[in-house]
Parts: C-alpha cells; sequence; structure tokens
C-alpha cells in the first residue's frame, strides 16, 4: 500500500492537470489494479509461508514430545521386562526350593514312621516265661528248676517288625515286596496306630509302580478309614496327581483344590498349588 499511494497521488494530479489523456490515465488504473492484486498476493504469499513455518515449528515441537514420550516408554518397557524376569527367575526358583522342602519333609515323616515302629517295638512288653520243675535226668539234680519261653499267642509273626520290613523294602523301591508287608500288617492289627500309616504306604506303592487307578482306590481307602489321621493331606494330593495322570484333568484339579481349601497351611497345599500353576490355574 505505500507504494501504491505515490503511484495513485501523482496519477491523480497529472490527470487535473491536463498532462495525461483519459486513454493514460485508464492504462495507469489499470497498471495501479495489477499492482495492487500483485500485492495481494504477495500478501497470500507470505501469510502462507507465515503459516507453514507456524505450523512446521508446532510439528517439530509434537514430534520432539513424541520422542521423549517414546524414550520414556521404552525406558518403562526396559524397567518392566527386567522386572518381569526377576519375579519369574524369583518364581522359578521360590517352586524349586518348595519342591525341595516337600521333598524332605517326606522324608522326615518316612523317617519318623520308622521311628515310631522302633518306639512300638522297644515298648512292647518281654516274652513271658514259664519256670516248671523237670524230673532228673542224666544225673541232674531233682527239682532243677528250667526256664523255657511260653508258646506266644496270636500270628505268629511280630507285627511291628512285620512293618518296618515292609517299609524298608519300600524305601528300597521293591514295591511289590513292601505292598504285601503292608497288606499282612492290616490283616492282623487293623486297629494299630500305624494302620493309617500301612494304608498309606501300599497307596504311595501303588503310585511309585505308576498304577495310578489302583492308587487312587487306595488313597481314597485312607481318606475314608482313617479321616482324621495326618496321611489325609498328602492322600489328597497324591490322589489328584493320579487323576491328572491317567488323564482325568478335571478331577485331578478337584482333589488339588480340595487339599487347598481343607488343608491350607500343609506342605502338600503348598505343593497342590504350585501343580495348579502349571496347569495354568491361578489360586490365591
Amino acid at each position: 500500500m505505500k507504494i501504491l499511494r505515490p503511484v495513485v497521488v501523482l496519477a491523480v494530479a497529472l490527470a487535473a492537470a491536463g498532462c495525461i489523456s483519459t486513454s493514460d490515465f485508464e492504462a495507469a488504473q489499470r497498471q495501479i489494479a495489477e499492482l495492487q492484486e500483485e500485492l495481494a498476493n504477495i500478501k497470500r504469499t507470505a501469510s502462507s509461508k507465515e503459516e507453514v513455518q507456524n505450523v512446521n515449528v508446532r510439528i517439530a515441537e509434537q514430534t520432539e514430545t513424541l520422542l521423549k514420550s517414546n524414550a520414556t516408554l521404552v525406558t518403562k518397557v526396559a524397567d518392566l521386562e527386567e522386572r518381569i524376569q526377576s519375579v519369574t527367575g524369583t518364581s522359578e526358583q521360590t517352586g524349586y526350593r518348595v519342591e525341595q522342602f516337600a521333598n524332605q519333609i517326606a522324608q522326615i515323616r518316612r523317617d519318623l514312621d520308622d521311628v515310631r515302629a522302633r518306639v512300638t517295638t522297644l515298648q512292647a512288653p518281654p516274652p513271658v516265661t514259664t519256670t516248671t520243675t523237670t524230673p532228673p535226668a542224666n544225673g541232674a539234680v531233682a527239682g532243677t528248676e528250667v526256664t523255657v519261653p511260653a508258646t506266644p499267642a496270636g500270628p505268629p509273626a511280630d507285627p511291628i517288625e512285620t512293618y518296618q520290613a515292609a517299609y524298608r523294602d519300600y524305601q528300597r523301591g521293591h514295591f511289590d515286596l513292601a505292598i504285601d508287608g503292608f497288606r499282612d500288617f492290616l490283616d492282623g492289627n487293623a486297629n494299630s496306630p500305624m494302620a493309617d500309616n500301612a494304608a498309606y504306604w501300599i497307596a504311595e506303592s501303588l503310585f511309585s509302580q505308576q498304577k495310578y487307578r489302583e492308587a487312587i482306590e487306595q488313597f481314597d481307602a485312607v481318606v475314608n478309614r482313617y479321616p482324621k489321621s495326618e496321611k489325609v493331606p498328602g492322600a489328597l494330593l497324591k490322589k489328584g496327581y493320579s487323576y491328572i495322570n491317567v488323564g482325568e484333568r478335571a478331577q485331578g484339579v478337584v482333589q488339588l483344590q480340595y487339599v487347598l481349601h481343607e488343608h491350607p497351611r500343609s506342605e502338600e497345599a503348598s505343593l497342590a498349588r504350585q501343580k495348579l500353576r502349571q496347569l495354568g490355574i491361578e489360586t490365591k
């Protein structure tokens, strides 16, 4: 506009003074119009360039913000991955330790059964003896007292010895002999304090032989016949394992969950929870 104003003033002055003709004045007006249009185009172009520049600035700012956000996210993801790996490693270590502890506890229980059997043997009364007077023979003095053991009543074999022998067979992996021994013990000692243990080790022997169907029946017998026995949690746990081993996953899961529900603080509950997690079932 600053350029056009002198041109317009000059054209008007010349026209007033009569220095230019009407055609010249019209030509000047056309030039002025062209200059005005050109000036408008220049303004539009300048405005567009400014807008483009502003847009570029905003894009650059947003890009920088996105880059910073991306860097932050990458750092967070890396931190999360590291934590996940740490937690996974800790979980695996914990599971391994739990399994080790469970094996140690199982061994301690087996040793405890053996000790109990020995204590029972030591507490058993000594064999009864009788004193009889025999007639003199071969020059012996009349009235000599001879001590002879009395004829034992009941089964000829000592039940504690039968139990201990069966338990030793189990420890050595002679499962058929162990099963026969524990059954012999139960046949004559169904009300013994060791009866629940004997029934349980029969089931464990069958489980070790991978006779899972028979093991399920025997573990079930332990639970039903001796509901207050300390062997019940172990019987329920191994019953669940047996169902899973024969392909009846749903039944196995139910048994393992039952261990958690009925015996939440037992060692068997820890093993049941670990097995359920291996099966992809989360527990509280």
